[in-house]
């Protein structure tokens, strides 16, 4: 059985957010979304859950981190290739998002990075196959 990956993110406007990952080509789950949350589909094993953020706060005893002032996690996409890095980025952009690093080209590994509407920091890498050593 192969793992799967539920991230959960809070998120202040839920119908905002879908439009905004809409727009970026994600689809999601209508099973699992109704006005509270939404399970966005971003592989056949890894999952965004977006949760408004009074339902989100029914998960931790924990404060939520304001994500456009304080950074807890960084998520990362790869990419097929360098254009698919940048058709991903320039959509998110063209939805609302900002930008949130400089952007890396190490020759073998390429990236750029944008924040979505509530702050949270996405990545999305291109590493070129042939220039990984398998361990």
């Amino acid at each position: 059985m192969s793992t799967k990956i539920f991230v959960n993110l809070p998120v202040k406007d839920l119908n905002k957010s879908i439009q905004f990952f809409t727009q970026l080509g994600f689809s999601f789950n209508a099973q699992f979304t109704n006005e509270k949350a939404t399970c966005m589909i971003v592989s056949e094993d890894i999952y965004v859950m977006l949760l408004v953020e009074e339902f989100f706060k029914t998960f931790t005893k924990k404060e939520i981190s304001d994500a456009t002032k304080s950074t807890e996690v960084i998520l990362c996409l790869s990419a097929d290739s360098r254009e698919q890095v940048d058709a991903l980025v320039n959509k998110a952009f063209a939805a609302g998002g900002t930008a949130s690093n400089f952007d890396q080209d190490q020759g073998f590994m390429y990236g750029r990075s944008f924040q979505d509407l509530d702050g949270h920091l996405w990545e999305v890498m291109f590493m070129d196959p042939t220039a990984v050593n398998p361990s």
